[in-house]
């Protein structure tokens, strides 16, 4: 019996992976490794991420009444990239170190915190390229065995044989692009919410230090 015709014809899905031959699962295997990145990504996001307003505004008040130490503490309470930055610099204006090593406290934290939000938000664009290699691959070989099996089939096969192979093609090419999409535009959404991340840490530490300049005589022992 011809394979297709052992395919459910009711579950698209698995007709797809039926007509799609191997490279089908190549493409599933990637599908899941994009879910569970995405998935991932959000979730650690959403626990690095704090409110850089609000954030801001306690940190603020707290450097300018001089009460480091409270706010010192207060960033231990919320550990995220933000916080730990601004706390690398709170330390040293702690201790009364100079303005210069204030702000490179701060910009190594930077270095240390950043890779933490981006994790493996790079894999996505790889996941998305690869899909749609695999997606290729899968139209070639099924356009391949199509026109092979047509020069060797009689008359009465041909169109049918013709069929088996364009419908091979046609399924990897559709979930390959299908993930790719998905992993691509993933992709770009975290790659907006690292750049803003980072932008706010950038602003935020730049704040501060000024802020700090311009308080050191109220910072209390």
């Amino acid at each position: 019996m011809n394979p297709i015709q052992q395919c459910d014809p009711n579950n698209f899905i698995a007709r797809a992976f039926c007509e799609g031959g191997w490279v089908m699962y190549v493409i599933a295997v990637f599908a899941i490794l994009t879910v569970i990145l995405v998935v991932e990504r959000m979730m650690k996001l959403n626990t690095l991420l704090v409110n850089k307003k609000d954030f801001a505004d306690v940190i603020y008040r707290m450097v300018i009444s001089g009460d480091i130490r409270q706010a010192i503490a207060y960033c231990d309470q919320r550990p995220s990239p933000i916080t730990n930055t601004v706390k690398a610099g709170l330390v040293q204006a702690l201790n009364k170190r100079p303005d210069e090593e204030v702000q490179v406290a701060m910009d190594a934290a930077v270095l240390r915190e950043m890779p933490k939000v981006e994790g493996w938000t790079a894999f996505l664009a790889v996941f998305g390229n690869v899909a749609v290699l695999a997606g290729l691959l899968g139209t070639i070989i099924g356009m391949i065995g199509s026109f092979r099996a047509v020069s060797e089939a009689d008359n009465a096969t041909k169109a049918q044989l013709l069929s088996q192979g364009i419908s091979h093609a046609l399924n990897c090419t559709a979930f390959g692009l299908l993930v790719a999409i998905v992993a691509i535009v993933s992709y770009g959404i975290f790659q907006h919410q690292i750049q803003k991340t980072e932008n706010e840490v950038v602003e935020t530490s730049m704040s501060l230090l000024n802020l700090v300049v311009a308080n050191r005589d109220k910072i209390k022992d």
